[in-house]
């Protein structure tokens, strides 16, 4: 985490649009406006409540250093400036807009989010051995919404399993246990694809 406090006012560029009526802190994160397959209006925010219009930054791993520090501090676009963070969280996300996206648009049929060409059987043996622990055999331990909308492993497999694939190979800042990157296990990219299969067969609803 950048340790910093959340922003309470809009993003500044969050006023160009209209489709997306959220407010605050979230219009500041980078998947708000880009999504988690990283292909902004192009990809699976390209419609419903998150709809921005916003571009993706899938082709920003063919940027410079330099180009993309500069959009990122607003040198470039001034209401994009995000020069708050450190010198080492830029060049982290920097490293990550080069070198971290993966296109998974072919692993996830995008009209039924459902997962293509998984293995559930081998996602269900990767997932006791790395997963259970910490979110239970059935991925209800932790629940990431609230009582009254309770959200588990399952029901972000199933509702978003672009964020799904985007936590399961990347982590997930902040949390405690810290929640590993699978790319630093050595787990293939039809790994993840095979928890994500056998994830959306987990419950969805409170135990």
């Amino acid at each position: 985490m950048a340790g910093l406090d959340a922003p309470t006012n809009d993003m500044p560029l969050w006023a160009l649009q209209d489709s997306n009526t959220r407010s605050g802190a979230g219009t500041w994160r980078c998947k708000e406006c880009h999504g988690w397959d990283y292909q902004g209006a192009e990809g699976a925010y390209g419609s419903g409540s998150h709809f921005t219009g916003f571009p993706g930054v899938f082709d920003a791993q063919d940027e410079s250093v330099a180009d993309l520090l500069a959009k990122l501090t607003g040198a470039t676009y001034p209401n994009h400036d995000f020069s708050v963070l450190s010198d080492a969280d830029l060049a982290d996300l920097v490293s990550f807009l080069q070198d971290g996206q993966l296109d998974v648009s072919p692993f996830i049929d995008a009209e039924t989010k459902a997962a293509v060409g998984g293995d559930g059987p081998h996602g269900e043996a990767l997932y006791e051995s790395r997963c259970a622990a910490c979110h239970g055999a059935d991925g209800r331990t932790l629940n990431f919404g609230d009582e009254a909308g309770p959200e588990y492993v399952g029901t972000i497999a199933s509702d978003n399993p672009w964020e799904f694939l985007h936590k399961v190979r990347n982590g997930q800042p902040g949390s405690s246990p810290a929640m590993p990157a699978v790319i630093d296990l050595g787990w293939s990219t039809q790994d993840m694809v095979d928890v994500l299969t056998y994830a959306q067969d987990l419950p969805t609803d409170a135990p």
